[in-house]
C-alpha cells in the first residue's frame, strides 16, 4: 500500500524511516519485475516527466540519472526526499488529489503503488489526462491486494485471511480503494486516454498488477505491448530465479510493513487494542513463513 499522495491527517499507514526503507525495497522489486526498466511505455527522450506520489523520490532520481536532459518533477505530501539529487530533478510538496496547477504539460505522467492512498481515482486520472501532452503517455502501476492461493492452502481460518479481509474492508470504509490495479485501464479509458494497454505480470510468490499505460489521442501508429513467456528451458530457469528473488524481496517488505499497514486502521478505525493487533500480526508472520501456505496477490 502506498505511503505517499495522501494527507497526513488521513494517512492510513505510518511514515517512519523504516517505512521509507520499505518503499525503497518495493522500488527494487518493481525494477526486477520490469527487467530493470523504469517505464514500459515507448517514450525515448521525454522533455518533462511527472512522478505522482514520489515517496522517497528514488524512481525520479534514477530516471533523472538515466535521462539527464529530461526535467523530472516528483510530488508528494511529505518532504521525505533527499536534498542531494540530479540537477534535472526537483521535488514539490503537493496533494495529487487537489487541482493541479502545473504551468506546462508532461510527456509522461507516472504513478505507482497508490493502493489505499487515493479517494477519487477518476478525478486523479482525469487530471493525468489533462496534463499529458498529445502523443504523450501516462503509466500507472498498482495492485489488487486480495490474497488468495491457487492450491487452496490459504484457508479462511488462517490469521492471514482474517488480517487481509479486515484490512481491506477497513480501508474501503475509510474511503480508499486498496485494490485499484484491475480498474486502472477502465479509469484511463473513461478519462479520455486512447490505446490503453494493460498487462499483468505474475511471479512465483506474488503477482503485481502493472503496468497500465496509455496514450493521449494523436495521429500516430498504435503501440501494442507484448510480453511472452520464454519457450526454452534456460530462459525458464532464469525467469524462475527472478521470481524467487522478487518473492524474497516482497516477503521482506510485507513483514517490515505489517504494523505500518495495520495499526492505525485497526486501532483508530476499528477500535482494536494495540496488543490485539500485535498478536494477530505475529500469527500472520508465521503464516507468511509457512512453506505450506502459498498466499499471493495481484
Amino acid at each position: 500500500m502506498a505511503a505517499a499522495a495522501h494527507n497526513n491527517d488521513a494517512a492510513i499507514e505510518a511514515d517512519p524511516d523504516a517505512e521509507l526503507d520499505r518503499l525503497d525495497i518495493t522500488h527494487q522489486k518493481f525494477r526486477i519485475l520490469l527487467d530493470n526498466k523504469l517505464l514500459l511505455c515507448p517514450v525515448e527522450s521525454p522533455e518533462r516527466v511527472l512522478d505522482i506520489g514520489t515517496g522517497t523520490g528514488i524512481w525520479a532520481i534514477e530516471y533523472g540519472d538515466d535521462h539527464p536532459d529530461t526535467e523530472i518533477i516528483g510530488t508528494d505530501l511529505s518532504p521525505t526526499q533527499p536534498s542531494w539529487v540530479p540537477p534535472n530533478v526537483k521535488f514539490e510538496v503537493d496533494d495529487c488529489e487537489e487541482t493541479w496547477t502545473f504551468p506546462q504539460k508532461f510527456d509522461v505522467v507516472h504513478a505507482r503503488y497508490l493502493a489505499a492512498a487515493i479517494v477519487n481515482w477518476p478525478k486523479l486520472m482525469a487530471q493525468a489526462f489533462q496534463f499529458t501532452k498529445p502523443g504523450g503517455y501516462s503509466e500507472f502501476q498498482d495492485y489488487d491486494f486480495v490474497y488468495y492461493s491457487e492450491d487452496g492452502s490459504l484457508t479462511d481460518d488462517l490469521p492471514t485471511s482474517k488480517w487481509i479481509t479486515t484490512l481491506l474492508q477497513a480501508s474501503r470504509d475509510f474511503g480508499r480503494d486498496p485494490c485499484p490495479g484491475p480498474k486502472l485501464g477502465g479509469y484511463m479509458r473513461d478519462a479520455g486516454f486512447k490505446d490503453v494497454q494493460v498487462s499483468k505480470t505474475s511471479i512465483l510468490y506474488v503477482s503485481s498488477f502493472f503496468p497500465h499505460f496509455s496514450k493521449v489521442p494523436v495521429l500516430v501508429p498504435l503501440f501494442i505491448a507484448t510480453r511472452t513467456r520464454p519457450l526454452n528451458a534456460a530462459a525458464d530457469q532464469e525467469r524462475e530465479k527472478q521470481q524467487k528473488t522478487v518473492g524474497s524481496w516482497n516477503l521482506v517488505q510485507i513483514e517490515d510493513g505489517l504494523e505500518a499497514f495495520t495499526l492505525r486502521l485497526f486501532t483508530q478505525t476499528l477500535g482494536w487494542q494495540k496488543e490485539e493487533v500485535q498478536v494477530l500480526l505475529a500469527n500472520v508472520r508465521k503464516d507468511m513463513r509457512n512453506p505450506k501456505v502459498h498466499a499471493q496477490f495481484d
